[in-house]
């Protein structure tokens, strides 16, 4: 979808920590934690599901670890669907984390598309639910609005406000970039003055 050029600027500015009139965007800010552990972000998706750790941390979170698990095309979808529950139900085991926070559902014309990434979802849902971990979904407009302060914003945006948030050497990837919003989202909305708790699945 095309933006204008005023849309364009508005974002840019966003990226370089500005709203309007030089203030703040509407984005993530500090507040007090109600939870203050490691979160497990994770974007689902049949070929490239990504994911993520996050640790709640002063005055900076940390990334613990992150990744896409790759599913190539020549893959039938049940090989994809077992391969997303091996490897998200290892990430949980060996990074500890304490709660997940998964992308919620969203509108999808073509409904085998949104088959398809119903199945994907549900992989990954079995596979943190199977180790006890409570898993919380968030839209994907109000990570977005958290992380780069616009609910219409580009996964290159998102990509790049992530790197700067962990203090990462490079762009992660978009996929595992999703992932890692998720779980900064989490930390946000999981604040005392948060004015909506996240959704539990």
């Amino acid at each position: 979808m095309a933006i204008s050029p005023k849309q364009f600027a508005a974002i840019q500015q966003r990226l370089a920590g500005r709203g309007k009139n030089g203030a703040e965007p509407d984005r993530i800010r500090e507040t007090t934690p109600v939870f203050a552990g490691a979160v497990l972000g994770v974007d689902p998706s049949l070929r490239g599901t990504g994911w993520g750790v996050v640790r709640y941390g002063r005055p900076q979170h940390q990334a613990l670890a992150f990744g896409t698990i790759r599913c190539p095309a020549r893959w039938e979808r049940s090989r994809c669907l077992l391969h997303i529950l091996q490897t998200l139900r290892d990430v949980t085991r060996q990074h500890g984390a304490e709660v997940c926070a998964i992308e919620g559902l969203f509108f999808a014309q073509n409904i085998q598309t949104a088959l398809i990434m119903g199945e994907a979802r549900g992989a990954a849902l079995a596979a943190v639910a199977e180790s006890g971990v409570p898993i919380f979904e968030l839209a994907p407009r109000k990570v977005k609005q958290a992380v780069v302060g616009f609910g219409g914003a580009q996964k290159s945006a998102v990509a790049k406000m992530v790197q700067r948030m962990l203090n990462l050497p490079t762009i992660p990837d978009s996929d595992a970039a999703d992932a890692l919003a998720l779980a900064l989202t989490y930390l946000h909305e999981s604040g005392r003055h948060a004015l909506a708790s996240p959704k539990r699945v």
